[in-house]
């Protein structure tokens, strides 16, 4: 028996939850009239209280981070959303828009609230076009209902949501990065300080959150505090959504309260491995965390759990590798990715992942040698920590995890001359 919860995902299965009549009759918006009989600091107060921590990767609590917002500047607050998803393995954010976008736009109002908002801005990847409309249609519905616009529900507070697609660029998930696309610039973080709560979007006090966290607000003012923390872990409460793809036979999102062992998400809920296949290797979060194996099914899916097994929960996109995969070409693809997607700011990720990209390139051509595998290593001690933003991190994690945990078959393709496995579906480049 698993401890899989419907709290966010409760809506999901209607088919018609996107249609703003139908929401409304499963009790969608009812949180407007709780929000606005509290005072915008008790709001803040209670999800910091709730302990709701970010679901975009850092896992910052929220409510701390609204905290942080400069005062009396002068200057307007604004509510910034990213829904740029585009870390490979997760596909959370993209499924709540398409089946559920007033959960966002609800969110979106609550939040201005809470924090003296007057324009808020969601930032979407480019590419999610049917995720895009539906959510379009859902801010124009709230408009003609008067949820958006002024005097919300005779409350008198003033909000505008503006939509914004972005043009595709992994970089703009970073939060400066994506403020610097908002603004019509290049998409390329920035150093900090100062932080986007004191000089953010148009240099003023701004916050950053992702979908599902928004999301989430509402549903800790409707059923409270306690509620919220009644699921999860002390320092992780609450509800997650996991994404699980690769070799197992249910792959989907799926909503467990944070902490629930591994082995609950991979064997259960999305099925367990393919027929005939056996686990080898799974990401916790995503291609940016370091992986880990079938000896940590058992580990606690929160923040806390992953990291003490020496990974990160990220996203939770959970990427499942079976026997059959090679962990050297999974490697490859993966780096490809980040080499690709690298926006070049900064030395150590721009020469560094093209640098592992061409060795992994060797070794799966069978021209590599042993002490390639010790470059690779030296190229991910130049990289982790010297990079603007995380992304040069996050490049090193899967070929540091790698490594650590499948050495030997770095060696085997050094000793083989070339990939034991079968023929490898991963375009490689020329350079050697």
């Amino acid at each position: 028996m698993t401890s899989q919860v419907q709290v966010l995902t409760s809506r999901w299965q209607d088919g018609q939850a996107h249609q703003l009549d139908r929401y409304q009759e499963l009790d969608g918006y009812a949180s407007l009239e709780v929000a606005f009989a509290e005072s915008p600091a008790d709001l803040v107060q209670i999800v910091k209280d709730s302990g709701l921590r970010g679901r975009g990767g850092a896992g910052f609590p929220t409510g701390m981070k609204w905290g942080f917002l400069a005062k009396g500047t002068g200057k307007p607050t604004y509510l910034v959303v990213n829904a740029d998803e585009s870390e490979p393995g997760t596909f959370k954010d993209m499924e709540l828009l398409e089946r559920d976008p007033h959960a966002l736009v609800e969110g979106v109002i609550v939040s201005a609230y809470a924090i003296g908002c007057s324009t808020a801005f969601i930032y979407l990847r480019g590419e999610c076009g049917f995720a895009g409309r539906r959510l379009a249609a859902a801010i124009g519905d709230a408009y003609e209902r008067g949820l958006l616009g002024r005097d919300i529900k005779g409350s008198g507070f003033d909000l505008e949501v503006v939509l914004h697609r972005g043009a595709g660029a992994y970089i703009c998930g970073e939060e400066t990065a994506l403020l610097s696309s908002l603004e019509g610039e290049r998409g390329q973080p920035k150093l900090r300080p100062p932080f986007p709560a004191v000089e953010g979007l148009y240099r003023a006090p701004t916050t950053v959150n992702n979908v599902e966290t928004i999301a989430s607000v509402p549903w800790i003012l409707r059923k409270g505090v306690d509620w919220f923390r009644s699921m999860g872990s002390e320092r992780s409460p609450g509800p997650k959504l996991f994404s699980v793809s690769g070799d197992v036979r249910n792959p989907g999102n799926f909503e467990f309260p944070l902490g629930v062992p591994a082995r609950e998400v991979i064997m259960e809920a999305a099925g367990g491995m393919l027929e005939g296949k056996e686990l080898k290797a799974w990401t916790p979060g995503g291609s940016s965390t370091p992986m880990l194996t079938a000896d940590h099914l058992d580990v606690a899916m929160d923040f806390e759990g992953i990291q003490a097994a020496g990974s990160l929960l990220g996203t939770a996109a959970v990427i499942v590798m079976s026997t059959d995969v090679c962990i050297v070409r999974a490697c490859l693809n993966f780096t490809e990715f980040y080499a690709h997607e690298s926006c070049g700011k900064c030395t150590p990720c721009r020469e560094g992942t093209d640098w592992m990209r061409k060795i992994l390139t060797r070794l799966e051509r069978g021209q590599g040698r042993e002490e390639d595998l010790d470059t690779l290593q030296d190229i991910c001690d130049g990289i982790f920590g010297r990079s603007f933003c995380a992304l040069g991190d996050g490049a090193t994690s899967p070929i540091v995890s790698g490594l650590k945990y499948f050495r030997d078959e770095f060696s085997q393709h050094v000793r083989d001359h070339g990939c034991p496995f079968q023929a490898s579906p991963v375009v490689v480049g020329a350079d050697h």
